[in-house]
């Protein structure tokens, strides 16, 4: 019991600390003061352009949009309903895919942060920060990660899960750079946001929602 809550304490502390560190950056894009760290990133980024990596990184671009995200979660949906038969767990998915989701449109229309208007390779309209595939990546792959853990019991294949998605969620946020329809600092942000999210419905779950063993 005691370790339980020690777990739940950490839960609540990490998701604390992220949002507070969230709201650091939202202020200090909403006082243009980051201006030197996007620029920065901006130009190494786009520094490695090129016809073959352009395609790639619309590839990227293309497995965070809401299409794939969409499919994806069917898939998670069907999944844990008929296969793992884990309806709590269901609860869980749409509170952390679905929560970023609405805090991503609802943080989107207060920031009214202006998209890049140069050097786009893709054209895009909507608000900037934060960054709706980062968060949309970061809180799917997390989320499905934290909930298919205890179902892959070999280390090989609960490290293959984490570098899939690790790596899925960082080359989506760097494509959105490399195209041009993104600050770093909307993605950082699509990040934090999204990982805050996620830890708070990981302790929503399981203080009230958690089959008990």
């Amino acid at each position: 019991m005691k370790a339980n809550q020690r777990r739940l304490n950490k839960l609540l502390v990490t998701s604390l600390v992220l949002g507070v560190l969230f709201v650091i950056l939202m202020v200090l894009v909403g006082a243009d003061r980051i201006a030197w760290f996007d620029k920065s990133i901006i130009s190494a980024v786009q520094g490695m352009e090129n016809e073959g990596l352009t395609r790639i990184m619309k590839g990227f671009t293309f497995l965070g949009s809401s299409l794939v995200a969409t499919l994806l979660s069917v898939i998670a949906f069907l999944f844990l309903w008929l296969v793992l038969r884990h309806r709590m767990e269901l609860l869980m998915f749409f509170l952390s895919v679905g929560g970023s989701e609405i805090w991503n449109i609802i943080i989107k229309n207060w920031m009214q942060r202006q998209r890049p208007d140069t050097h786009r390779l893709i054209e895009i309209s909507g608000f900037s920060f934060p960054s709706g595939h980062s968060m949309a990546a970061f809180a799917l792959y997390g989320t499905l990660t934290y909930l298919l853990w205890r179902h892959i019991p070999a280390l090989a294949g609960r490290l293959a899960m984490i570098v899939i998605g690790v790596a899925l969620t960082l080359l989506i946020g760097i494509s959105r750079i490399y195209l041009g329809v993104h600050y770093p600092s909307d993605v950082f942000g699509g990040y934090l946001a999204s990982a805050t999210w996620l830890m708070l419905s990981i302790y929503v779950f399981e203080k009230y929602w958690k089959p008990k063993a």
